[in-house]
């Protein structure tokens, strides 16, 4: 019991230092953009910097309402990082979530097993794809650094995994613990809830897998009982959504288009094609084309051992899931590279399915406890040496354009607007985020990820603009009396003639 506590230490101090790492490298590329400065990633902070000053909470979601993630996000607000420095954090936390969730998938501690070594083993690998990936763009078919974001369905991906792990431990013994039962359940209808994809990532490839294993005799019984706990966690989640229907301004329908499916083809295959253009991309194809081969042999070594119910399960997940939702997204006709996030994360399971313990030549006392505990704290140590200067520089490294913008909203004491991907970096750095309104090129208001509270001004009185925004068609002829330039960002001054907002669209 003393080794165990110390090994299982070993591993979190292990799975921060990788997090740290990962994270520096991510800052340090040009990949910051879609963890800082992207307009789809500040959703979370937007929202959590809305309800911690206490405005009134009139939301427009898309499908995902990121409740997990502002959560997390709003706890680490209270340390005194600025906003930088609290997605920095976050970034880690996800890292290392994810290890949690690996760990918990690896089953519980035998002789003959090693359970931290694989699950560190299994972050690290994911890791090492994580930062062969350094596009600024969001589109990009590289997946794993996704994870390190606050908006990229970070929770959904550690609740699939965790699932995974609750119904191996579940299957390995013939009488599952009540609370490990209700922590399923929970699992999936707060991740229902917060994101549907939960339901095609985790829910329908664990119960088809479920199904498949009801099909043999033994366990037949509890099988058919954690696939029933599963469907049931994931249609309260859907259900839950009903009172929250207010917030939710795309239900996610719009995005199914079968028609479609040579379109969606067409561009994930251009995307997989820009990413094995560089020596990177190649890294991470192989590692996961490895992974995956390893799953099924696992997989058909599995089947025939009836006591391995659990593992075989786990195995199964690693390939399953990635060809289920792969298929899946072409034949709905989808065109967003995020959405196959398991083609990435489900394979890393080959690595915990079975996680054998190893015998390597080298005298007990070198791989006793105390002796990994030390390790990973030395290990932790050369991360944060390595990690936290990059994650320090990115979160400090002045931005001259974005002040420039900023100080003069906050000194004008007037309410002005912009475009989605120009105004909502801006938005979130000033002192009262209600001072920039999101709106169209036509100016109507833009509902669309912000809080339509936002929109209680029925005008503004200067635009901001940079390289994003879309010439505007303003409703009214109007000259700015000002034109204020801060870099990439232009302000345009209509302080003497207002422009009026229109209606509100999605």
């Amino acid at each position: 019991m003393h080794g165990g506590w110390m090994r299982e230490a070993a591993g979190w101090l292990g799975a921060v230092a990788i997090g740290v790492l990962v994270a520096g490298q991510m800052a340090a590329s040009p990949r910051s953009e879609v963890l800082f400065r992207d307009g789809d990633s500040l959703v979370v902070a937007l929202f959590v910097r809305s309800l911690l000053d206490g405005q009134v909470l009139d939301w427009a979601m898309s499908s995902v309402l990121f409740l997990p993630e502002s959560a997390v996000f709003a706890a680490l607000s209270m340390l005194p990082l600025g906003v930088d420095g609290v997605l920095a954090a976050n970034a880690v936390v996800n890292v290392v979530a994810l290890y949690g969730a690996l760990r918990l998938a690896a089953g519980r501690r035998r002789a003959d097993a090693a359970p931290v070594a694989w699950s560190l083993l299994g972050l690290g690998v994911f890791g090492l794809i994580a930062m062969t990936e350094t596009s600024a763009s969001r589109d990009a078919m590289q997946l794993a650094s996704l994870q390190l974001t606050t908006t990229y369905y970070s929770a959904t991906v550690v609740a699939v995994v965790a699932s995974v792990g609750m119904l191996r431990r579940a299957l390995d013994r013939e009488r599952p613990r009540p609370l490990l039962l209700i922590a399923l359940f929970a699992t999936a209808a707060i991740s229902t809830l917060s994101n549907p994809l939960y339901a095609v990532w985790g829910t329908v490839p664990l119960t088809a897998l479920l199904v498949a294993s009801a099909l043999r005799r033994q366990g037949r019984g509890l099988a058919l009982a954690l696939g029933a706990v599963l469907l049931g966690g994931s249609a309260v989640g859907i259900l839950g959504r009903i009172p929250l229907s207010a917030w939710i301004a795309n239900t996610g329908a719009a995005y199914v288009q079968p028609a479609d499916w040579m379109r969606s083809l067409t561009y994930y295959s251009g995307l997989l094609t820009e990413r094995l253009a560089t020596p990177g991309g190649w890294v991470a194809a192989l590692l996961i084309l490895t992974l995956l081969a390893l799953a099924v042999r696992q997989t058909l070594h599995l089947v025939r051992e009836p006591g391995e119910r659990g593992a075989l399960l786990v195995a199964a997940m690693a390939w399953v899931a990635p060809l289920l939702v792969i298929i899946g997204a072409v034949a709905l006709g989808t065109h967003a590279a995020r959405y196959l996030q398991p083609a990435v994360f489900a394979p890393l399971l080959a690595l915990v399915a079975a996680p054998r313990a190893l015998r390597p030549p080298l005298p007990r006392p070198l791989l006793g406890p105390r002796a990994l505990l030390a390790t990973a704290a030395v290990f932790l140590l050369l991360g944060g040496f390595l990690g936290i200067p990059r994650l320090a520089g990115a979160t400090q490294r002045p931005d001259a354009d974005l002040v420039c913008v900023t100080d003069w909203v906050d000194a004008s004491g007037r309410v002005g607007a912009g475009q989605f991907w120009t105004v909502r970096l801006p938005k979130l750095h000033l002192r009262d985020t209600a001072q920039l309104v999101q709106v169209d090129h036509r100016l109507n208001g833009y509902a669309w990820l912000v809080n339509r509270s936002d929109f209680a001004v029925s005008k503004v009185t200067f635009l901001i603009e940079d390289s994003a925004t879309v010439a505007w068609q303003l409703p009214v002829s109007a000259i700015p009396t000002d034109r204020i330039s801060c870099g990439r960002y232009t302000i345009f001054d209509y302080a003497t003639t207002p422009l009026p907002l229109g209606p509100q669209r999605s």
